[in-house]
């Protein structure tokens, strides 16, 4: 297994571990708010390699995504 694809595990297991917070916390359906997250800038952000945002927790990234659809539903 090369780097990358070390990386992209991680990644997918982060998104696990995120998924699950954000379902409870928006009391959405698990399979809902995964394709919602991973569509979304955060979610498209998480695997952008440049911005090392994986490097944060899941819950730091599940309160970034909650402010990015907050933003969305104010406009």
């Amino acid at each position: 297994m090369n780097e990358k694809q070390i990386e992209n595990n991680a990644i997918d297991m982060l998104i696990t571990l995120i998924v699950s917070e954000l379902s409870e916390d928006l009391k959405m359906n698990p399979d809902e708010v995964f394709s919602k997250f991973v569509s979304s800038k955060t979610g498209t952000l998480l695997y952008d390699e440049k911005s090392k945002l994986w490097w944060n927790g899941p819950s730091y990234i599940a309160d970034m995504y909650k402010e990015e659809i907050e933003k969305v539903n104010d406009k």
